[in-house]
């Protein structure tokens, strides 16, 4: 076992007033080059947002999903309605969400490598945004030699008994 330090963003939506800050700061920290513009569709944090129903909720990018996933449920919290997929980190498919806008890769958070806490948790000036740090036990993952792996592909190629056939006849030559 070994440790990891696992890097969050928690969110208080009842604390968020909409003000974009943190999409902004975002856009600018990874512009090309560092702080040369802001464009918010390079943003690793979006804003859902709903006004009219007091809806704003900041979401954070996560991994990708090649496939668009089921989800379509509908959540009431503190008598706000939310779709399902307002609450999904991911970059999927389904929406344009977390996308590159020149090249339409998909964009992941993070955490502004290089920067002492996320900037977006820095500039939040309402603390909707909080960076948390953890350590977790993780398996260490044994990770195959070149001659395991080797040898898995003749096994997978050939069989078992060819391989040890093989084997048994190189090892009598020596």
């Amino acid at each position: 076992m070994s440790k990891k330090i696992i890097k969050t963003i928690k969110i208080d939506a009842d604390k968020c007033n909409g003000c974009r800050a943190c999409e902004v700061v975002c856009a600018a920290f990874h512009a090309t080059p560092k702080y040369s513009s802001v464009n918010p569709a390079r943003s690793r944090i979006r804003l859902i947002r709903d006004p009219i129903k007091d809806i704003f909720l900041p979401v954070y990018a996560g991994e990708l999903a090649t496939a668009e996933c089921m989800g379509r449920d509908k959540y009431i919290l503190d008598g706000k309605e939310y779709e399902e997929c307002a609450f999904c980190r991911a970059s999927c498919p389904s929406r344009d969400i977390f996308k590159e806008p020149d090249s339409g890769l998909p964009l992941k958070c993070d955490m502004c490598e290089g920067e002492k806490e996320p900037l977006c948790v820095k500039w939040c000036l309402e603390e909707a945004l909080i960076y948390e740090e953890r350590e977790e036990d993780v398996e260490e993952e044994v990770k195959p030699d070149e001659i395991e792996q080797g040898l898995q592909s003749l096994l997978d190629k050939h069989g078992l008994e060819k391989l040890v056939d093989t084997l048994t006849r190189m090892s009598e030559k020596d």
